[in-house]
């Protein structure tokens, strides 16, 4: 790349050509020879060349997008329905560089906020603020599911896409079946980003005030909790076959626990800890995170006799009287190790 000029038009390209697709960007180093690598939705590219389009946009940020009215913002809306304009690419390559730029995270919401003051009412259909809405949640998912190390465990970007859910929601009506299609989807974003941050607190917090969001919605025009009305199973399945996936992350273990506290099925709760118990016995694990969601999880769901019953099961024929020993004195401790003792 020649110049920065060069480099913040061709990132303004990807943004604008990107018809809502979620991009996957990695910072590439400079000894592959080639400051751009494109594949489909794969992006690549050089941390020099994003420093130098960081520097073009940051100036025309605040030589132009910040002298904006809220009538001038109003003007982009008809053509930006269906052409995303340079305007908004902006921000997201100053984004892009600087995950933390409150002032273009700002920006990016007084746009929305604008676009639904233009297109005011709730419908069935979809209006052209939500379909800005809906390209920024998939401009959020680009980067945070992307593996770029502080954007996934970004607080700006998590509470910018809970900003931006929260108002999707209210610009239509929504079924029973959407709502936990998005929670589904949600929970796909939120996974992923777990799995390229490790114990990302931010991202699971933000799955558990969504949860409470999309739980309230659904009470408000169903009469019935989320949980009550849809199986919880399939989430739960797939919580904790992360979990297991990724033992050490006290992150995911603890959201593990607060899905289990919204089960109502007492079944689901004892067959989710008979698994963990099964399988940290089978491969010898001694770390403290799953041992800490056992602990917390047969303390808080009452299930003690049902670690013990499953980790007697697994103990040889002539250490049983031994366990039966240990297990009795477990329940008089509070420490996560007295299930390893």
């Amino acid at each position: 790349m020649s110049n920065p000029k060069d480099a913040f038009q061709e990132l303004v390209r990807i943004f604008s050509s990107r018809d809502n697709q979620v991009l996957e960007i990695e910072i590439i180093p400079p000894s592959l020879g080639a400051t751009f690598l494109q594949d489909g939705c794969s992006l690549g590219i050089t941390k020099k060349v994003l420093v130098q389009a960081f520097t073009v946009a940051r100036q025309l940020f605040f030589d132009r997008l910040m002298l904006m009215s809220e009538d001038d913002l109003q003007t982009t809306f008809p053509i930006d329905a269906q052409f995303r304009n340079a305007d908004s690419a902006i921000t997201e390559v100053m984004l892009l560089f600087d995950c933390e730029h409150l002032t273009a995270c700002n920006w990016r919401k007084r746009r929305l906020q604008a676009a639904m003051a233009h297109y005011p009412g709730i419908s069935n259909q979809p209006s052209a603020a939500t379909e800005l809405l809906e390209a920024e949640l998939t401009l959020m998912s680009s980067y945070q599911c992307s593996p770029l190390h502080r954007h996934t465990k970004s607080p700006t970007l998590w509470h910018h896409r809970l900003w931006v859910v929260v108002h999707l929601l209210q610009r239509r009506h929504w079924s029973s079946g959407d709502l936990l299609k998005l929670q589904r989807t949600e929970l796909d974003v939120v996974l992923r980003a777990g799995e390229l941050h490790p114990k990302n607190y931010y991202a699971f917090s933000y799955m558990r005030q969504l949860d409470v969001l999309l739980a309230a919605t659904v009470e408000k025009t169903t009469g019935q909790s989320m949980w009550e009305t849809h199986p919880a199973q399939s989430v739960v399945e797939r919580v904790v076959s992360w979990c297991l996936a990724n033992p050490r992350d006290i992150s995911g273990w603890s959201f593990c626990l607060y899905v289990l506290s919204n089960v109502p099925e007492q079944r689901s709760r004892v067959n989710v800890l008979e698994r963990v118990v099964k399988f940290a016995l089978n491969v010898g694990w001694e770390c403290e995170s799953l041992w800490t969601f056992v602990d917390q999880a047969s303390r808080q769901f009452g299930l003690e006799s049902v670690v013990e019953a499953t980790m007697l099961l697994h103990c040889d024929q002539e250490t049983r009287s031994h366990g039966s020993q240990m297990a009795q004195d477990s329940r008089q401790q509070k420490s996560w190790q007295t299930w390893l003792a």
